[in-house]
């Protein structure tokens, strides 16, 4: 027989203290619920046990470790990531930000327009001579709604929280997003298929094969 007073150890926290690497907390976990033996600095077997937990379907032990990713979207694409209640979100407010300074749109992937500041009319007309037709119709509702928003802010003195109403779904947002592995693995499993949206797999994709870089064995089974 053996009594023990009960304990803790913090096994991940900030400036480093504790285990700073997923595998090494994702690997205690596992271990903890089979009481099996933690081969430290053994990346090849951890790599093994992590990897024969997935596919076991023995998720619950990522969702010790957490990933933070900051997102630069329009505002349809951000209604769709808040749908997942199980992360974090801060976002960049309409109500408090001002754009009176002029407003950001996100080009959505089908739409031909090169990046750029397009600041007056003649820089305006002269562009949308060179478009499709759809493209320019896009381009045009842009900057209509960033004209209408400014005279309601500095003609009508409209607050920005009333003066967001004319702004379209593609307005740029900022949105910072934090999940644990587990909550990740299924929004990346919904979010890069071809039944996604496109602008939602435009920025999807391209997260997954960074977390393939970054978090080896954990995405590697996602298509």
């Amino acid at each position: 027989m053996i009594l023990v007073k009960p304990s803790f150890e913090i096994l991940n926290c900030l400036d480093g203290f504790g285990a700073d690497d997923p595998f090494e907390i994702i690997e205690i976990a596992g271990r903890t619920c089979y009481k099996s033996e933690l081969k430290k600095g053994d990346w090849e077997e951890t790599k093994r046990f992590v990897s024969n937990l997935i596919k076991r379907g023995h998720e619950s032990v990522i969702e010790h470790f957490s990933v933070t990713v900051k997102f630069i979207v329009d505002r349809g694409v951000s209604h769709e990531l808040v749908r997942h209640r199980l992360c974090s979100f801060s976002q960049e407010s309409t109500r408090y930000c001002n754009y009176s300074g002029g407003v950001t749109f996100v080009i959505p992937p089908w739409v031909n327009i090169e990046p750029g500041e397009y600041e007056s009319i003649n820089t305006y007309t002269a562009y949308v001579g060179d478009l499709k037709l759809a493209d320019a119709a896009w381009f045009e509702q842009m900057y209509k709604a960033e004209k209408c928003y400014q005279m309601m802010l500095k003609t009508f003195g409209w607050t920005p929280q009333q003066a967001r109403s004319v702004l379209p779904n593609s307005l740029k947002t900022e949105i910072v997003m934090t999940a644990n592995l587990r909550e990740w693995r299924h929004v990346l499993k919904l979010r890069t298929s071809q039944a996604a949206h496109p602008q939602m797999r435009e920025i999807m994709v391209p997260l997954l094969v960074e977390f393939r870089k970054l978090i080896p064995v954990v995405f590697d089974d996602l298509a």
